[in-house]
Parts: structure tokens; sequence; C-alpha cells
């Protein structure tokens, strides 16, 4: 079995192990593929048999030329870089990894949202540089600082990771509302679901954790913005195209939402002419919620169990069934 990892870099930068890969056959890695060189994209994966990718786009035209593909894994829970309906009518299965970083993903929402509200790294910066050595008061701070305790939240997307981000804010005697189509019954014990238009009244924060669909696409756009509390927080490491970000710019800079933490948005990597660049208040991270070691260790194990299940005649996790 040939297999070929087209951008392996950012699952694995070095500091966890191929060898679940390797157990299963010949490896090709490479660390980085163009995203839009396609032919390059169909040389590297010549007559490999599996195709590992993250980010790498795999489409009509590279799955053409490279007839051997039995099997695209994807290194992640997205795999919207797959031109998946067509590798199903050529009889080529698309994995993904679905659970991996829940935990992660959570903890770095709230971690988002208390860098806003505490703005613990600019202080450090500051104290670094000199300044509460060398400032009269015995102490000071840039921002106004925010009490979370006591606060509503509203959580637009209550699944997995929605409904543990509420589990936190429970335990920081925040009240919890949350918008989902589908309710359930653990929901119904973390967070009141109201409609859309309810949440978006009467949250002083708000967390974005829903797929992107065309329903979520812009989602958080002019209209609903004017429809939030002055001085909302907004918090987004789930996809960056919920956001409507020349909007987002505008609400930011006349301070309707008083701050944005974003892990995300609709480019990616971000482009230069990106309007929350130069937003006031905006917290902008690179798409890294799910990065930690344990998490890519999760991956890289699912991954491997999803290609063994192709060798083994019984594919699990494919999403183009």
């Amino acid at each position: 079995m040939k297999i070929v990892v087209l951008d392996g870099y950012t699952e694995n930068p070095g500091d966890i192990s191929w060898k679940a890969l390797e157990d299963l056959g010949e490896v090709k890695i490479y660390d980085r593929t163009s995203y839009v060189d396609a032919p390059i994209i169909a040389e590297r994966i010549g007559d490999a048999e599996v195709v590992v990718i993250n980010k790498t786009p795999i489409s009509k035209a590279t799955i053409d030329k490279c007839p051997n593909i039995k099997t695209i894994a994807v290194l992640a829970t997205g795999y919207n870089v797959v031109d998946y309906e067509y590798a199903k009518s050529k009889g080529i299965t698309v994995q993904n990894v679905p659970v991996y970083g829940t935990d992660n993903v959570s903890q770095y929402a709230i971690s988002l949202l208390m860098e806003v509200c505490s703005h613990i790294g600019h202080h450090s910066d500051s104290v670094h540089k000199g300044e509460w050595q060398n400032n009269a008061d015995w102490c000071y701070w840039h921002y106004p600082m925010i009490e979370v305790s006591g606060k509503t939240a509203g959580i637009i997307g209550l699944g997995r990771i929605g409904y543990n981000t509420a589990r936190i804010l429970n335990a920081m005697n925040v009240k919890v509302l949350a918008f989902d189509t589908f309710q359930s019954e653990p929901g119904k014990q973390v967070a009141e679901y109201v409609e859309l238009d309810e949440l978006l009244k009467r949250s002083d924060f708000i967390f974005l954790h829903c797929p992107l669909f065309p329903a979520t696409e812009n989602i958080i756009n002019k209209n609903n913005i004017a429809k939030m509390k002055d001085g909302v927080i907004l918090i987004n490491n789930s996809r960056g195209q919920l956001v409507v970000e020349q909007d987002l710019y505008e609400a930011l800079e006349s301070g309707k939402v008083a701050a944005a933490a974003l892990d995300v948005v609709s480019t990616e990597p971000i482009k230069a002419d990106n309007p929350l660049l130069k937003a006031k208040n905006c917290i902008i991270t690179p798409h890294i919620s799910w990065a930690t070691k344990e998490a890519r260790e999760r991956i890289m194990n699912t991954t491997a169990e999803n290609i063994k299940s192709v060798i083994d005649g019984n594919p699990i996790n494919v999403v183009n069934k």
C-alpha cells in the first residue's frame, strides 16, 4: 500500500511519530504542497493508493490524473477541500477525523474570552517592557477589566464543543443560552435553548460553535449585529465564514461590539487586506485551537485506523457514502 502525505507539517512538525502510518505501507511525506498548483499535487500523489491531507485541495482534475487512489484521508474534521462527491463517483472513499479536540477547542474558546476580559498577555508584555518598575502606583491597567461571573453567554451551535464550553461557563457562574436546530436533553442541562434573535438580544458574550452550512454562513452580519447588546464580546474559533468580516470591522470600530477574539478567518492563511487586521479590540490567532500535541496524536491514530479499515475492506469515518 503506497501512502502519500501532502501537507504533514501542521499535523506533525516533528514532535510526534508517523509510525502508525508507516506500519501500514510505504509512506512518502511532504511537509507542504502548494495549494494552488494542481499539477504538483497530482505529480506528488503519483500512483499512491492512499492520499493523506490536511488542507491541500483534491479536485476533480487531480482525481482524474491519479487513478490508483482508493481513499483520501483528511487529518481533520472538515473535508471541504476535497471534491468528495466526485470522489464517490469514482469509488474513492473520503475519510475524516470526526472527534479529536473537543476539550482543546472549548479550552481555547474560554481562553479567548478570558484574554479579552483580563488582558493578561498585554499586561505581561507591559511589565516585561519595564512599565511596572517605573510606575508611580503599585498597580495599573490599560483596559477595563471585565468580571465574567454573573454574565450571560450565548452559544450558537450546541454540539460536542458547544456543550463542553457551556459546562465550563456554568462552572464560572455564567448563564448560558443556546441556539441550535437540534435540541438534546444533555444540552438542556447546561443551557437554555432560545431562538437566535433572543440569544443575540440577551448575551454579553457570543460563542460560535456551529458548523459551516448554508444556513450558518455569514450568520454574524450587519443585521444580526444590530440585534446584539451594545458592548457584546464575540468569540469565534469555529469557521471564519460564519462572519461577514467587513460588518464585524465596522461594529468594532463603532463600539457596538466591544471586542472580538478569533482563531479563524474567512480565508486562511489570513490575507493582508483582511479588515479585521486593522480593527479595534480584535484578537486574532492562527487557527490553533485544535493543535495541542495530545489532539494531534489522536488525529494521527484515528487516521491510521481509517486507512487500516480501507485495507481491511470495511472503511470507517467515511464522509461520502
